[in-house]
């Protein structure tokens, strides 16, 4: 993509809406509305990456209830011509069309290069990449798995939505203590992920999701490692201006 003149490219992850409770999701659903709002002024593209929902399962006729405003705002934007990519979290893989066919959203399921101006970004949620994590590796495999999710939609979607939110925050998958820390980059499996990639590859920029916590840091070749943090404590994202990419936050 070339940024015309003036316009910017923008980036955001994790929001959880649904969670802990449709009360306060609310309210993290109606300041997401308000920055969509405020960029699409000068949004060349959006970059969405992952778990916007806490929990998200599609069925042949039935989407999970609610999100009304950040589906109509979304689709506002593309619908005036501002192209938004989804790339899927470990909460929301079971996107199945929705997104394509209501919003004109592509829907992405795997990280992916992409260049802005002169600049060359992987992006993806995050998930399941990097050294460790074996006990997740093997939980995205089912939750993956094609008959897994057949056998799941013979469920019926108010006992199915009620499991998945049940596991969900049963597991603390919502910016956990866990998320919380950091040890320096040497503790951090996305950093081991970038560099590793870096030493077959050329790239500017790594921009992931799903660790929580806003991240920017240096790696070899002159690259960084961008992680967007989330809208559950930080709102935070990143927006790249035509010449480099900078995480910030929103403060309405």
């Amino acid at each position: 993509m070339n940024i015309p003149e003036g316009k910017k490219v923008y980036f955001a992850s994790d929001n959880h809406l649904g969670a802990p409770t449709a009360e306060k999701s609310r309210i993290r659903e109606k300041q997401f509305v308000a920055w969509l709002d405020s960029v699409k002024e000068d949004a060349a593209a959006i970059y969405l990456m992952g778990d916007l929902f806490d929990v998200w399962i599609e069925y042949r006729r039935v989407v999970p209830k609610g999100f009304v405003r950040v589906l109509g705002k979304l689709a506002e934007l593309t619908d005036s011509g501002i192209p938004i990519y989804f790339f899927v979290g470990n909460h929301d893989m079971w996107m199945k069309g929705y997104f394509e066919e209501e919003l004109g959203i592509p829907v992405y399921y795997e990280p992916k290069e992409i260049t802005l101006n002169n600049k060359k970004l992987l992006i993806g949620h995050g998930d399941g990449l990097g050294p460790g994590d074996k006990g997740y590796k093997r939980m995205k495999k089912v939750f993956s798995n094609t008959l897994m999710q057949f056998m799941f939609r013979w469920i019926h979607p108010d006992l199915g939505l009620r499991f998945a939110q049940y596991l969900s925050l049963k597991n603390r998958l919502i910016s956990g203590d866990e998320d919380k820390k950091y040890d320096g980059p040497d503790s951090e499996w996305l950093v081991h992920y970038c560099r590793k990639k870096l030493a077959t590859t050329d790239l500017d920029y790594f921009v992931f999701g799903h660790r929580h916590l806003p991240l920017d840091i240096a790696l070899p070749k002159n690259a960084r490692y961008i992680n967007l943090g989330d809208w559950i404590e930080y709102n935070t994202y990143a927006v790249f201006d035509g010449e480099k990419l900078a995480l910030t936050t929103w403060d309405d």
